[in-house]
């Protein structure tokens, strides 16, 4: 069998029912999860610093600036947000993501961006920002029309290939950029969220693996073609997990 496969299979298994079962399982993951993403946008992020936020809420020492340090506290915060949530198999909606981003980015927003442009955590951006090569980025008054469109799609899917689901979810919440700041860890919440909301493993996006992410996702701008992503989304969720589950094993062997 795949690796991919029997991963979600050993998933599947444990059917978590309660707060104190999740954040057993996942405790490591978060670890990582909130390291890896961290260090995605800033490679001063430090595994220690980021294990000390979140097994105490602070660090005694963060020499990668106080800005980061409320980055890495926001990501466990959300976590604790969204626990009951994802127990719930709530739906994603346009208020559960104003309130991650808020949760997510509050303390984060320097001068111009609070001051002069008037942006907020919690809200959707009020200008025009494009990004990358193809100049991504839906148009501010456009914004919630569109993330309306895409969430009301990614919640009716009811079909086996929640991969691929994922990755349209993903690519297409990174090309609209709804806010200001934050769109990249907002994007790998939400991700996560939706994978754990229908019973499938979360991942994690390895900052190591920084060139080939960012390479499917301007694949998906260029071409709107989401196979890369999502095969390099199932190369992640092995490498997630294929140690933990699978200690025996490499993750060489996911065709084996």
């Amino acid at each position: 069998m795949n690796l991919y496969y029997e991963i979600m299979s050993r998933w599947q298994s444990f059917q978590l029912v309660s707060s104190a079962e999740m954040d057993r399982l996942l405790k490591r993951f978060n670890i990582l999860f909130i390291y890896h993403s961290g260090k995605l946008e800033n490679d001063q992020v430090t595994y220690q610093t980021t294990r000390e936020i979140f097994e105490t809420g602070t660090a005694a020492a963060f020499p990668e600036g106080s800005k980061t340090l409320f980055w890495q506290k926001n990501q466990k915060l959300c976590y604790e947000y969204l626990r009951e949530k994802i127990l719930a198999r709530d739906d994603m909606d346009t208020s559960l993501l104003l309130d991650v981003h808020r949760i997510l980015t509050s303390g984060t927003y320097d001068e111009p961006l609070y001051a002069t442009d008037g942006e907020r955590p919690g809200a959707f951006k009020k200008h025009d920002y494009v990004t990358g090569l193809y100049e991504v980025g839906a148009p501010a008054r456009e914004v919630e029309e569109q993330l309306d469109k895409l969430m009301e799609e990614v919640n009716g899917y009811c079909g086996p290939d929640l991969l691929g689901t994922g990755a349209y979810l993903h690519a297409r919440f990174e090309n609209i950029r709804p806010f200001a700041e934050g769109n990249g860890r907002t994007g790998r919440i939400l991700l996560n969220y939706f994978f754990l909301t229908r019973n499938h493993p979360p991942l994690i996006i390895f900052s190591e693996d920084r060139a080939r992410y960012l390479e499917c996702l301007t694949i998906y701008d260029r071409e709107h073609d989401l196979t890369p992503l999502t095969e390099f989304l199932r190369q992640e969720i092995i490498k997630t997990w294929a140690e933990e589950f699978f200690p025996d094993r490499s993750a060489s062997q996911e065709n084996a």
